[in-house]
């Protein structure tokens, strides 16, 4: 039986990833026709670094993602720890809220966001490719970080509140560092979510703010080609990436806190 869930398993990663290798083999065929493999070669990754509109694609990306992160992570943070620490009226609806744009389908959280910007006058570029994904990026740093504050305990800062420690200083020098690899793994996958998002960014997007993926989206429709595959195999790599690093750093936590948590009653 083991055997099998197991065979069964590798089966289900071979059909899910399959295709996305043979797009990254052949972003380095020798062939703008992808129907064949004619050579190895560098060429379509050289053509694509001295292409203008993508670098000018990336660096919107760049700017989106990075600009994203920092304002999603600072209010993701002090909501999950405002929805952890205390109690209060509606909580249990103030979480579904908060829990809501992950669940809503992007194509609704797109559209209704380009009526909401439309109906109050701001024009499309981004800042509104910004607020829409600090829109849907907070929902899962308050996730990522609920899930850090439950396998928290609570001796540390009862600690430093009978030693006099105010609550500023207690968030601080105690509870905040006990928080950073969540923080720091919340922070990577906002940005990937983000620097990887098409639906959402395609609706409220405007002149002068095409993202990597709206570019590949464009190039896509002239046809597949070997440039496509290999702007492609950039951004899945980089989101590969990122991704890995944000399980590194919430597994890091995870580990601290239980070693943490093993001497306290020592």
């Amino acid at each position: 039986m083991k055997k099998f869930l197991v065979t069964y398993a590798w089966l289900i990663l071979l059909f899910l990833y399959f295709p996305m290798i043979v797009l990254m083999v052949y972003s380095f065929n020798d062939s703008k026709i992808n129907a064949q493999w004619q050579g190895f070669t560098f060429d379509w990754y050289i053509m694509l670094f001295q292409d203008p509109d993508v670098l000018n694609a990336f660096l919107n990306s760049l700017i989106i993602a990075v600009v994203t992160t920092i304002v999603a992570t600072i209010i993701g943070t002090f909501c999950a720890v405002a929805l952890h620490r205390y109690t209060y009226r509606f909580k249990p609806a103030l979480n579904g809220l908060i829990y809501l744009p992950i669940l809503v389908p992007d194509i609704l959280m797109g559209l209704s966001l380009l009526i909401l910007f439309s109906q109050i006058g701001i024009e499309l570029g981004k800042t509104t490719i910004i607020i829409a994904h600090v829109t849907f990026s907070i929902s899962f740093v308050v996730v990522v970080l609920s899930a850090r504050l439950a396998g928290m305990g609570k001796e540390l800062e009862e600690a430093a509140n009978d030693l006099g420690a105010t609550p500023f200083r207690t968030f601080q020098y105690v509870t905040l560092p006990s928080l950073a690899p969540g923080i720091v793994s919340a922070a990577l996958l906002t940005f990937t979510l983000s620097i990887d998002d098409f639906v959402i960014s395609f609706f409220v997007s405007g002149p002068g703010s095409t993202t990597l993926p709206l570019y590949i989206y464009g190039m896509v429709k002239k046809g597949v080609t070997p440039e496509i595959n290999a702007l492609s195999t950039i951004l899945m790599v980089a989101i590969v990436v990122l991704m890995l690093l944000s399980e590194l750093f919430r597994r890091k936590g995870t580990d601290g806190e239980s070693g943490r948590s093993g001497q306290l009653p020592l």
